[in-house]
Protein backbone atom coordinates (compact mmCIF):
# COMPACT_ATOMS: atom_id res chain seq x y z
CA UNK A 1 0.00 0.00 0.00
CA UNK A 2 2.81 2.37 0.92
CA UNK A 3 4.70 1.37 -2.22
CA UNK A 4 1.63 2.20 -4.37
CA UNK A 5 1.22 5.55 -2.68
CA UNK A 6 4.90 6.42 -3.19
CA UNK A 7 4.66 5.47 -6.86
CA UNK A 8 1.58 7.65 -7.31
CA UNK A 9 3.33 10.58 -5.66
CA UNK A 10 6.40 10.09 -7.85
CA UNK A 11 4.22 10.00 -10.99
CA UNK A 12 2.43 13.20 -9.96
CA UNK A 13 5.77 14.85 -9.28
CA UNK A 14 7.08 13.90 -12.73
CA UNK A 15 3.94 15.19 -14.45
CA UNK A 16 4.08 18.43 -12.48
CA UNK A 17 7.75 18.86 -13.39
CA UNK A 18 6.99 18.38 -17.09
CA UNK A 19 4.16 20.93 -16.95
CA UNK A 20 6.37 23.47 -15.21
CA UNK A 21 9.19 22.87 -17.71
CA UNK A 22 6.87 23.28 -20.69
CA UNK A 23 5.38 26.45 -19.24
CA UNK A 24 8.85 27.83 -18.56
CA UNK A 25 9.94 27.15 -22.13
CA UNK A 26 6.78 28.80 -23.46
CA UNK A 27 7.38 31.92 -21.39
CA UNK A 28 11.06 32.07 -22.25
CA UNK A 29 10.60 31.88 -25.99
CA UNK A 30 12.10 29.54 -28.54
CA UNK A 31 15.41 27.90 -27.69
CA UNK A 32 18.35 29.11 -29.75
CA UNK A 33 21.68 27.40 -30.31
CA UNK A 34 24.99 29.18 -30.50
CA UNK A 35 25.17 28.49 -34.24
CA UNK A 36 21.77 30.09 -34.80
CA UNK A 37 22.80 33.10 -32.72
CA UNK A 38 26.01 33.54 -34.69
CA UNK A 39 24.38 33.11 -38.08
CA UNK A 40 21.56 35.51 -37.19
CA UNK A 41 24.01 38.16 -35.99
CA UNK A 42 26.25 37.77 -39.06
CA UNK A 43 23.26 38.14 -41.34
CA UNK A 44 21.19 40.90 -39.71
CA UNK A 45 23.50 43.03 -37.57
CA UNK A 46 23.41 46.68 -38.80
CA UNK A 47 27.19 46.89 -39.20
CA UNK A 48 27.02 44.08 -41.78
CA UNK A 49 24.38 45.96 -43.75
CA UNK A 50 26.55 49.08 -43.76
CA UNK A 51 29.54 47.12 -45.08
CA UNK A 52 27.40 45.43 -47.75
CA UNK A 53 26.16 48.79 -49.00
CA UNK A 54 29.78 49.90 -49.29
CA UNK A 55 30.38 46.90 -51.56
CA UNK A 56 27.46 47.96 -53.74
CA UNK A 57 28.83 51.50 -53.88
CA UNK A 58 32.26 50.19 -54.90
CA UNK A 59 30.65 48.06 -57.64
CA UNK A 60 28.96 51.18 -58.96
CA UNK A 61 32.36 52.88 -58.92
CA UNK A 62 33.69 50.22 -61.30
CA UNK A 63 30.82 50.85 -63.71
CA UNK A 64 31.50 54.58 -63.48
CA UNK A 65 35.18 54.09 -64.33
CA UNK A 66 34.25 51.98 -67.36
CA UNK A 67 32.04 54.74 -68.77
CA UNK A 68 35.23 56.71 -69.48
CA UNK A 69 35.71 54.50 -72.58
CA UNK A 70 32.43 55.73 -74.06
CA UNK A 71 32.30 58.78 -76.33
CA UNK A 72 30.86 61.97 -74.91
CA UNK A 73 27.91 63.49 -76.73
CA UNK A 74 26.77 67.04 -75.91
CA UNK A 75 23.79 68.74 -77.54
CA UNK A 76 22.19 72.15 -77.32
CA UNK A 77 19.13 73.92 -78.56
CA UNK A 78 18.24 77.50 -77.73
CA UNK A 79 16.24 80.51 -78.82
CA UNK A 80 16.73 84.08 -77.70
CA UNK A 81 15.62 87.63 -78.29
CA UNK A 82 18.56 90.00 -77.94
CA UNK A 83 20.22 93.14 -79.17
CA UNK A 84 23.14 92.91 -81.63
CA UNK A 85 25.57 95.64 -80.50
CA UNK A 86 29.06 94.18 -80.93
CA UNK A 87 32.23 95.75 -79.53
CA UNK A 88 35.69 95.46 -81.01
CA UNK A 89 38.23 94.44 -78.36
CA UNK A 90 39.32 91.81 -75.84
CA UNK A 91 37.27 90.40 -73.01
CA UNK A 92 38.97 88.13 -70.46
CA UNK A 93 37.48 84.67 -70.00
CA UNK A 94 34.47 84.77 -67.70
CA UNK A 95 30.97 83.30 -67.32
CA UNK A 96 28.87 86.47 -66.95
CA UNK A 97 28.85 88.39 -70.27
CA UNK A 98 27.69 86.31 -73.26
CA UNK A 99 29.65 86.51 -76.48
CA UNK A 100 28.28 88.05 -79.70
CA UNK A 101 29.30 86.89 -83.17
CA UNK A 102 29.31 89.07 -86.28
CA UNK A 103 30.89 92.34 -87.42
CA UNK A 104 31.18 95.49 -85.33
CA UNK A 105 28.56 97.90 -86.69
CA UNK A 106 29.45 100.84 -84.50
CA UNK A 107 25.82 101.23 -83.37
CA UNK A 108 24.22 101.19 -79.95
CA UNK A 109 20.60 100.27 -80.51
CA UNK A 110 18.22 98.61 -78.06
CA UNK A 111 16.22 97.03 -80.86
CA UNK A 112 16.25 93.23 -80.51
CA UNK A 113 16.07 90.37 -82.99
CA UNK A 114 15.38 86.67 -82.71
CA UNK A 115 18.24 84.19 -82.66
CA UNK A 116 18.37 80.38 -82.53
CA UNK A 117 20.92 77.61 -82.40
CA UNK A 118 20.98 73.83 -82.41
CA UNK A 119 23.92 71.49 -82.48
CA UNK A 120 25.65 68.33 -81.28
CA UNK A 121 29.30 67.60 -80.46
CA UNK A 122 30.84 64.14 -80.09
CA UNK A 123 34.14 63.78 -78.21
CA UNK A 124 36.14 60.56 -77.76
CA UNK A 125 39.60 59.69 -76.52
CA UNK A 126 41.14 57.11 -78.88
CA UNK A 127 43.93 56.31 -76.43
CA UNK A 128 44.89 57.47 -72.95
CA UNK A 129 48.24 55.75 -72.16
CA UNK A 130 46.50 53.30 -69.78
CA UNK A 131 44.84 55.87 -67.50
CA UNK A 132 41.28 54.57 -67.89
CA UNK A 133 42.39 50.99 -67.35
CA UNK A 134 44.29 52.04 -64.23
CA UNK A 135 41.20 53.79 -62.90
CA UNK A 136 39.13 50.65 -63.43
CA UNK A 137 41.79 48.61 -61.65
CA UNK A 138 41.71 51.04 -58.73
CA UNK A 139 37.91 50.84 -58.59
CA UNK A 140 38.07 47.04 -58.66
CA UNK A 141 40.62 47.10 -55.85
CA UNK A 142 38.23 49.29 -53.84
CA UNK A 143 35.46 46.74 -54.36
CA UNK A 144 37.75 43.90 -53.29
CA UNK A 145 38.61 45.84 -50.16
CA UNK A 146 34.92 46.42 -49.41
CA UNK A 147 34.18 42.71 -49.82
CA UNK A 148 37.05 41.89 -47.45
CA UNK A 149 35.65 44.42 -44.99
CA UNK A 150 32.29 42.65 -45.08
CA UNK A 151 33.91 39.30 -44.30
CA UNK A 152 35.98 40.82 -41.51
CA UNK A 153 32.91 42.51 -40.06
CA UNK A 154 30.98 39.25 -40.24
CA UNK A 155 33.79 37.48 -38.40
CA UNK A 156 33.96 40.18 -35.72
CA UNK A 157 30.20 40.11 -35.20
CA UNK A 158 30.16 36.30 -35.16
CA UNK A 159 32.88 36.19 -32.50
CA UNK A 160 31.11 38.86 -30.44
CA UNK A 161 27.77 37.03 -30.68
CA UNK A 162 29.36 33.72 -29.69
CA UNK A 163 31.12 35.40 -26.78
CA UNK A 164 27.82 36.95 -25.63
CA UNK A 165 26.18 33.53 -25.88
CA UNK A 166 28.90 31.93 -23.74
CA UNK A 167 28.65 34.78 -21.23
CA UNK A 168 24.92 34.16 -20.82
CA UNK A 169 25.46 30.42 -20.41
CA UNK A 170 28.09 31.12 -17.73
CA UNK A 171 25.70 33.52 -15.97
CA UNK A 172 22.93 30.92 -16.00
CA UNK A 173 25.22 28.27 -14.54
CA UNK A 174 26.30 30.70 -11.84
CA UNK A 175 22.65 31.37 -10.97
CA UNK A 176 21.98 27.63 -10.81
CA UNK A 177 24.88 27.01 -8.42
CA UNK A 178 23.99 30.05 -6.31
CA UNK A 179 20.37 28.88 -6.09
CA UNK A 180 21.56 25.46 -4.90
CA UNK A 181 23.66 27.21 -2.26
CA UNK A 182 20.61 29.17 -1.04
CA UNK A 183 18.55 25.98 -0.81
CA UNK A 184 21.26 24.21 1.20
CA UNK A 185 21.50 27.13 3.60
CA UNK A 186 17.72 27.21 3.99
CA UNK A 187 17.70 23.50 4.87
CA UNK A 188 20.50 24.07 7.35
CA UNK A 189 18.60 26.96 8.95
CA UNK A 190 15.54 24.76 9.45
CA UNK A 191 17.67 22.10 11.13
CA UNK A 192 19.47 24.60 13.35
CA UNK A 193 16.23 26.23 14.45
CA UNK A 194 14.76 22.87 15.36
CA UNK A 195 17.79 22.02 17.50
CA UNK A 196 17.79 25.50 19.05
CA UNK A 197 14.10 25.19 19.95
CA UNK A 198 14.89 21.84 21.57
CA UNK A 199 17.64 23.51 23.60
CA UNK A 200 20.25 21.35 21.85
CA UNK A 201 22.03 24.29 20.17
CA UNK A 202 22.56 27.89 21.22
CA UNK A 203 20.56 30.69 19.60
CA UNK A 204 23.80 32.14 18.25
CA UNK A 205 23.89 29.27 15.74
CA UNK A 206 20.53 30.42 14.36
CA UNK A 207 21.79 33.98 13.96
CA UNK A 208 24.94 32.78 12.23
CA UNK A 209 22.95 30.60 9.84
CA UNK A 210 20.56 33.45 9.06
CA UNK A 211 23.57 35.63 8.21
CA UNK A 212 24.89 32.89 5.92
CA UNK A 213 21.47 32.66 4.24
CA UNK A 214 21.40 36.42 3.66
CA UNK A 215 24.90 36.29 2.17
CA UNK A 216 23.97 33.40 -0.14
CA UNK A 217 20.84 35.25 -1.27
CA UNK A 218 22.95 38.33 -2.03
CA UNK A 219 25.25 36.13 -4.11
CA UNK A 220 22.20 34.78 -5.97
CA UNK A 221 20.87 38.30 -6.63
CA UNK A 222 24.22 39.38 -8.06
CA UNK A 223 24.31 36.28 -10.27
CA UNK A 224 20.79 37.02 -11.53
CA UNK A 225 21.79 40.61 -12.23
CA UNK A 226 24.77 39.43 -14.30
CA UNK A 227 22.45 37.02 -16.11
CA UNK A 228 20.01 39.82 -17.03
CA UNK A 229 22.86 41.98 -18.33
CA UNK A 230 24.27 39.10 -20.39
CA UNK A 231 20.81 38.37 -21.80
CA UNK A 232 20.47 42.00 -22.88
CA UNK A 233 23.86 41.96 -24.59
CA UNK A 234 22.98 38.83 -26.54
CA UNK A 235 19.60 40.28 -27.56
CA UNK A 236 21.26 43.08 -29.55
CA UNK A 237 22.99 40.51 -31.76
CA UNK A 238 20.04 38.21 -32.47
CA UNK A 239 17.24 40.79 -32.51
CA UNK A 240 15.11 39.00 -29.90
CA UNK A 241 13.68 40.62 -26.78
CA UNK A 242 15.77 39.66 -23.71
CA UNK A 243 12.81 38.09 -21.90
CA UNK A 244 12.19 35.74 -24.86
CA UNK A 245 15.72 34.38 -25.10
CA UNK A 246 15.93 30.71 -24.21
CA UNK A 247 19.27 29.00 -24.85
CA UNK A 248 19.86 25.51 -26.13
CA UNK A 249 23.39 24.91 -24.86
CA UNK A 250 23.58 21.31 -23.65
CA UNK A 251 26.85 20.68 -25.50
CA UNK A 252 28.49 23.75 -23.98
CA UNK A 253 28.05 22.32 -20.47
CA UNK A 254 30.44 19.51 -21.39
CA UNK A 255 34.12 19.60 -22.15
CA UNK A 256 34.81 20.13 -25.88
CA UNK A 257 36.92 17.67 -27.85
CA UNK A 258 40.59 18.39 -28.30
CA UNK A 259 41.12 20.17 -31.67
CA UNK A 260 44.18 18.14 -32.60
CA UNK A 261 43.97 19.08 -36.28
CA UNK A 262 43.66 22.82 -35.71
CA UNK A 263 45.73 24.78 -38.21
CA UNK A 264 46.71 28.42 -38.36
CA UNK A 265 46.73 30.01 -41.81
CA UNK A 266 47.48 33.68 -41.34
CA UNK A 267 46.76 34.63 -44.94
CA UNK A 268 43.15 33.38 -44.67
CA UNK A 269 42.32 35.49 -41.64
CA UNK A 270 39.69 38.11 -42.66
CA UNK A 271 41.58 40.89 -40.85
CA UNK A 272 44.79 40.03 -42.72
CA UNK A 273 42.95 39.66 -46.03
CA UNK A 274 41.30 43.04 -45.56
CA UNK A 275 44.62 44.73 -44.81
CA UNK A 276 46.21 43.19 -47.92
CA UNK A 277 43.27 44.49 -49.93
CA UNK A 278 43.91 47.99 -48.54
CA UNK A 279 47.56 47.79 -49.64
CA UNK A 280 46.56 46.62 -53.11
CA UNK A 281 44.04 49.44 -53.39
CA UNK A 282 46.68 52.03 -52.47
CA UNK A 283 49.04 50.58 -55.09
CA UNK A 284 46.32 50.67 -57.76
CA UNK A 285 45.55 54.30 -56.91
CA UNK A 286 49.26 55.14 -57.20
CA UNK A 287 49.44 53.54 -60.64
CA UNK A 288 46.43 55.57 -61.79
CA UNK A 289 48.05 58.69 -60.41
CA UNK A 290 51.30 58.00 -62.27
CA UNK A 291 49.42 57.64 -65.57
CA UNK A 292 47.54 60.91 -65.09
CA UNK A 293 50.52 63.02 -66.26
CA UNK A 294 50.22 62.46 -70.01
CA UNK A 295 48.89 64.27 -73.08
CA UNK A 296 45.15 63.99 -73.59
CA UNK A 297 44.05 63.25 -77.16
CA UNK A 298 40.41 63.96 -77.99
CA UNK A 299 38.76 63.36 -81.37
CA UNK A 300 35.84 65.73 -81.88
CA UNK A 301 33.07 66.08 -84.37
CA UNK A 302 30.34 68.70 -84.35
CA UNK A 303 27.39 69.76 -86.47
CA UNK A 304 25.29 72.78 -85.72
CA UNK A 305 23.00 75.37 -87.26
CA UNK A 306 22.15 78.92 -86.29
CA UNK A 307 19.54 81.46 -87.23
CA UNK A 308 19.41 85.24 -86.73
CA UNK A 309 17.05 88.05 -87.53
CA UNK A 310 19.98 90.47 -87.88
CA UNK A 311 21.75 91.34 -91.15
CA UNK A 312 25.38 92.43 -91.44
CA UNK A 313 24.40 95.86 -92.80
CA UNK A 314 22.65 96.64 -89.52
CA UNK A 315 19.04 96.07 -90.68
CA UNK A 316 16.53 93.70 -89.14
CA UNK A 317 14.48 91.06 -90.92
CA UNK A 318 11.52 91.55 -88.58
CA UNK A 319 8.79 89.17 -87.47
CA UNK A 320 9.93 85.75 -86.26
CA UNK A 321 12.94 85.67 -88.56
CA UNK A 322 15.83 84.00 -86.79
CA UNK A 323 13.79 81.47 -84.85
CA UNK A 324 14.60 78.81 -87.45
CA UNK A 325 18.30 77.74 -87.47
CA UNK A 326 18.85 77.95 -91.24
CA UNK A 327 22.63 78.31 -91.47
CA UNK A 328 24.54 75.02 -91.02
CA UNK A 329 28.14 74.14 -90.15
CA UNK A 330 30.13 71.04 -89.28
CA UNK A 331 33.65 70.30 -88.13
CA UNK A 332 35.90 67.34 -87.27
CA UNK A 333 39.27 67.47 -85.61
CA UNK A 334 41.75 66.23 -83.02
CA UNK A 335 42.65 68.15 -79.87
CA UNK A 336 45.73 67.53 -77.74
CA UNK A 337 46.03 69.01 -74.27
CA UNK A 338 48.91 68.57 -71.87
CA UNK A 339 49.08 70.02 -68.31
CA UNK A 340 52.77 70.87 -68.38
CA UNK A 341 53.00 72.54 -64.98
CA UNK A 342 50.90 69.91 -63.17
CA UNK A 343 53.93 67.67 -62.78
CA UNK A 344 54.97 69.18 -59.45
CA UNK A 345 51.51 68.73 -57.96
CA UNK A 346 51.20 65.17 -59.29
CA UNK A 347 54.67 64.31 -57.95
CA UNK A 348 53.65 65.57 -54.51
CA UNK A 349 50.51 63.44 -54.60
CA UNK A 350 52.57 60.42 -55.68
CA UNK A 351 54.92 60.94 -52.74
CA UNK A 352 51.97 61.08 -50.36
CA UNK A 353 50.49 57.92 -51.86
CA UNK A 354 53.79 56.08 -51.58
CA UNK A 355 53.93 57.05 -47.92
CA UNK A 356 50.42 55.66 -47.50
CA UNK A 357 51.52 52.39 -49.09
CA UNK A 358 54.48 52.11 -46.74
CA UNK A 359 52.22 52.83 -43.76
CA UNK A 360 49.67 50.22 -44.81
CA UNK A 361 52.43 47.68 -45.47
CA UNK A 362 53.80 48.27 -41.99
CA UNK A 363 50.29 47.90 -40.60
CA UNK A 364 50.03 44.57 -42.40
CA UNK A 365 53.13 43.35 -40.60
CA UNK A 366 51.71 44.67 -37.33
CA UNK A 367 48.44 42.77 -37.86
CA UNK A 368 50.37 39.60 -38.69
CA UNK A 369 52.36 39.93 -35.47
CA UNK A 370 49.23 40.61 -33.42
CA UNK A 371 47.33 37.68 -34.90
CA UNK A 372 50.24 35.33 -34.27
CA UNK A 373 50.52 36.59 -30.70
CA UNK A 374 46.79 36.20 -30.17
CA UNK A 375 46.97 32.67 -31.52
CA UNK A 376 49.77 31.72 -29.16
CA UNK A 377 47.96 33.34 -26.22
CA UNK A 378 44.74 31.53 -27.14
CA UNK A 379 46.55 28.20 -27.28
CA UNK A 380 48.14 28.86 -23.90
CA UNK A 381 44.75 29.83 -22.44
CA UNK A 382 43.18 26.71 -23.93
CA UNK A 383 45.85 24.47 -22.40
CA UNK A 384 45.46 26.10 -19.00
CA UNK A 385 41.66 26.00 -19.15
CA UNK A 386 41.68 22.28 -19.90
CA UNK A 387 43.91 21.61 -16.91
CA UNK A 388 41.68 23.67 -14.66
CA UNK A 389 38.55 21.93 -15.98
CA UNK A 390 40.14 18.58 -15.22
CA UNK A 391 40.82 19.68 -11.64
CA UNK A 392 37.51 21.34 -10.69
CA UNK A 393 35.49 18.05 -10.49
CA UNK A 394 37.98 16.88 -7.89
CA UNK A 395 37.40 20.08 -5.94
CA UNK A 396 33.61 19.64 -6.16
CA UNK A 397 33.78 16.04 -4.93
CA UNK A 398 36.08 17.02 -2.06
CA UNK A 399 33.87 19.99 -1.13
CA UNK A 400 30.76 17.79 -1.19
CA UNK A 401 32.42 15.23 1.08
CA UNK A 402 33.62 17.96 3.43
CA UNK A 403 30.11 19.43 3.59
CA UNK A 404 28.58 16.04 4.40
CA UNK A 405 31.17 15.38 7.09
CA UNK A 406 30.73 18.85 8.62
CA UNK A 407 26.94 18.42 8.66
CA UNK A 408 27.24 14.98 10.25
CA UNK A 409 29.63 16.26 12.90
CA UNK A 410 27.32 19.17 13.64
CA UNK A 411 24.27 16.90 13.99
CA UNK A 412 26.26 14.68 16.35
CA UNK A 413 27.29 17.66 18.41
CA UNK A 414 30.97 17.33 17.50
CA UNK A 415 31.26 20.31 15.17
CA UNK A 416 30.33 23.96 15.04
CA UNK A 417 28.02 25.93 12.80
CA UNK A 418 31.05 27.80 11.47
CA UNK A 419 32.45 24.57 10.02
CA UNK A 420 29.15 23.77 8.33
CA UNK A 421 28.80 27.29 6.92
CA UNK A 422 32.35 27.29 5.60
CA UNK A 423 31.86 23.89 3.97
CA UNK A 424 28.65 25.03 2.27
CA UNK A 425 30.28 28.19 0.91
CA UNK A 426 33.17 26.10 -0.35
CA UNK A 427 30.77 23.68 -2.05
CA UNK A 428 28.82 26.49 -3.75
CA UNK A 429 31.98 28.16 -4.99
CA UNK A 430 33.37 24.81 -6.19
CA UNK A 431 30.21 24.14 -8.21
CA UNK A 432 30.40 27.60 -9.76
CA UNK A 433 34.09 27.13 -10.56
CA UNK A 434 33.41 23.73 -12.10
CA UNK A 435 30.71 25.08 -14.43
CA UNK A 436 32.77 28.11 -15.40
CA UNK A 437 35.88 25.99 -15.95
CA UNK A 438 34.17 24.03 -18.73
CA UNK A 439 32.85 27.21 -20.29
CA UNK A 440 36.34 28.73 -20.04
CA UNK A 441 37.57 25.94 -22.30
CA UNK A 442 34.89 26.83 -24.83
CA UNK A 443 35.81 30.49 -24.54
CA UNK A 444 39.47 29.65 -25.15
CA UNK A 445 38.43 27.65 -28.22
CA UNK A 446 36.53 30.72 -29.40
CA UNK A 447 39.70 32.79 -28.98
CA UNK A 448 41.57 30.24 -31.09
CA UNK A 449 38.88 30.53 -33.77
CA UNK A 450 39.07 34.34 -33.62
CA UNK A 451 42.84 34.33 -34.14
CA UNK A 452 42.47 31.86 -37.02
CA UNK A 453 39.65 33.83 -38.63
CA UNK A 454 37.44 30.75 -38.98
CA UNK A 455 34.62 30.15 -36.49
CA UNK A 456 33.17 27.12 -38.24
CA UNK A 457 35.28 24.47 -36.38
CA UNK A 458 34.18 26.01 -33.09
CA UNK A 459 30.50 25.94 -34.08
CA UNK A 460 30.82 22.37 -35.32
CA UNK A 461 32.11 21.34 -31.88
CA UNK A 462 29.53 23.39 -29.97
CA UNK A 463 26.45 22.20 -31.89
CA UNK A 464 26.33 18.45 -32.57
Amino acid sequence: MNMRRHCSQALLLILFSQVVTAQSQQNSGVGITIREAVETAARNYPAITVSQQQVDAAAAGIQLARTAYLPRVDSIAQANFATRNNVFGLLLPQSVIPSISGPVLGTNSLDGVWGSAIGVTVSWEPFDFGLRGANITAASAAKTRSEATVKRAQMDISIAAADAFLTLVAAQETVRAAQAGVERTQSLLQSVRAQSDAQLRPGADVSRTEAELAASRTQLIKAQQAQDVARTVLSQFIGVAPERINLSATRLLQLPPDPSNSTFDLERNPAFVEQNAIVNQRKAELEALEKSYAPKFVMQGTAFARGSGAVTDGTRLGGVSGLAPDTQNYAVGLSVTFPILDRAAIHARESGQEANIRAETARTQQIATELTSRRNAANAALDGSRKIAANTPVAVAAAMTANQQASTRYQAGLGTIVEVADSQRLLTQSEIDDALARLSVWRALLSVAASSGDIEPFLASAVP
